[in-house]
């Protein structure tokens, strides 16, 4: 198949989150299993002065109508594997700037025009480039307008750009909501200016268009999917979403083994497998030293790696202060977000140096040092579309301790309820709930036959892209 991807990351050239990761697991899982893959991604500064963007090209200067102006773009194309091809939209007024939205405290006030005009560059390139998709896969708000633009410009050039589209939500609580002016940029007809459309309470909403256009409409696990359609976990539009009930199907991520497996992961000081973990214990030493704690220690680390958000739940992990104040053992927090939970982690973490720690980077090699020396994982989401982190977890021997919400319920199945096929720990999302988690890691961490064991099943557990792939190959098969 030919199969076109449209997203606003894609690792290694942007990331802030997950997005990042999943686009890239699937695009390059796709191309390895024998498609033929594009993927749009835009011109962001650290995209294009990425190491792995040397030898990019200029293929065509595309003209794209915003609002009462016509604004021009580069369209830039690297071949990066036999059937795997990045394209960049380049303009530097909206994307050579440092980060991909905003910055940790606000948006950038021009999102609405920059991301309505990349889905049209999209189009208007695969028309160009002459692309001839079987499917063209959206991801997130930021690209939730291309179902519409690829049916437009069939449209108005008689010519056909894809048999089908998918849209996927990644994270429903973003879901590009701007002023209702800013309809204009869009350049749609008037009737797209409605409840049945892309207004949403007086306002604009991207995602919308993705929902109610898309073909298909996937999210990243089952649970997701069904939490959605619910007013707890639908964000104000699971009423959108219950009008293509039929159409939405939730397909849990995966994760990329060629950069996330203990047994090569160069970013590690040592390397361990299900069969021989004893390079763990090097990991383990290396984190505890890195972080200024002592490598010796035999206390349970605890560690966890996210933005610095509520969805994140970093208020519950404040709520457990006293735990980590008292217990005997260690909490190691790499992130960076809204500055007053990065003052409370700093300020924690002062006033307990030799029990807590904050990393405030988000860097491949802290992450992977994370994953590989910690014993637990803490994922105290509010919500969670799918998550990976628990995946890496299980992959690097360390027992995930996650909400019961989400794909974490997809993916990590509580060692109280499955004795012998329990892999981590599972919560509801409250102040009790994390604290009794806490405690059952404590319990946990002083059985080291049952501990063992929970870290075996968990580091053989498949969670490959390879794996994931085949059910969007099933999906995109379904809808031709």
């Amino acid at each position: 198949m030919n199969i076109v991807h449209a997203a606003s990351e894609l690792f290694p050239f942007m990331k802030t989150g997950g997005l990042a990761d999943a686009v890239g697991g699937l695009t390059k899982a796709l191309a390895a299993a024998g498609h033929e893959v594009s993927v749009f991604l835009p011109g962001y500064r650290a995209a294009l002065d990425h190491p792995d963007a040397d030898g990019v090209e200029r293929v065509h200067r595309l003209q794209i109508e915003l609002g009462g102006r016509y604004l021009e773009a580069d369209l830039l194309r690297l071949r990066l594997a036999p059937g795997y091809t990045v394209y960049f939209v380049a303009r530097d007024e909206f994307f050579d700037r440092r980060g991909a939205y905003g910055t940790n405290e606000r948006d950038y006030d021009d999102n609405a025009e920059r991301f309505i005009f990349f889905a049209k560059a999209v189009a208007e390139a695969m028309r160009l480039a002459d692309l001839k998709a079987d499917v063209v896969h959206a991801h997130d708000w930021q690209t939730a307008l291309l179902p519409v633009y690829v049916r437009l410009a069939e449209e108005r050039h008689d010519t056909s750009l894809a048999v089908k589209t998918v849209f996927t939500v990644h994270n429903l609580s973003f879901q590009g909501v701007f002023p209702i002016d800013a309809f204009a940029f869009t350049n749609l007809p008037e009737e797209f200016r409605s409840v049945d459309g892309l207004e949403f309470f007086g306002q604009l909403n991207l995602m919308k268009a993705g929902l109610l256009f898309g073909d298909r409409v996937t999210t990243v696990s089952p649970t997701y999917a069904r939490e959605i359609q619910s007013p707890e976990f639908g964000c104000g539009l699971e009423g959108v979403i219950a009008t293509r009930a039929s159409d939405l199907v939730g397909l849990l991520n995966g994760i990329d083994d060629s950069i996330w497996n203990p047994a090569t992961d160069l970013l590690l000081p040592a390397r361990y497998t299900a069969d021989d973990p004893s390079g763990k214990a090097k990991c383990r030493r290396a984190l505890l030293k890195k972080c200024g704690f002592d490598p010796e220690t035999k206390a349970p680390i605890f560690g966890m790696i996210c933005r610095l958000t509520e969805q994140k739940g970093i208020d519950l992990l404040l709520s457990a202060r006293r735990f980590f104040e008292t217990e005997d053992c260690r909490l190691i927090v790499v992130g960076m977000g809204r500055s007053h939970y990065e003052e409370a982690l700093q300020e924690l973490a002062q006033v307990n140096p030799r029990r807590i720690a904050l990393a405030r980077v988000l860097d491949e090699p802290m992450t992977h040092l994370v994953e590989a020396g910690a014993d637990f994982f803490l994922m105290p989401s509010i919500f969670e579309p799918c998550g990976l982190n628990q995946m890496y977890s299980l992959r690097y021997g360390t027992i995930p301790i996650c909400s019961r919400v989400g794909g974490l319920v997809d993916t990590v199945t509580d060692l109280e309820e499955a004795p012998d096929g329990g892999t981590g720990l599972l919560f509801a999302p409250t102040e009790q709930g994390i604290s009794w988690a806490l405690e059952r890691a404590m319990i946990l961490y002083r059985q080291p036959e049952k501990l063992r064991a929970a870290i075996d099943r968990g580091m053989r557990r498949e969670f490959g892209w390879a794996t994931a792939a085949r059910r969007y190959e099933q999906l995109y098969r379904d809808e031709l």
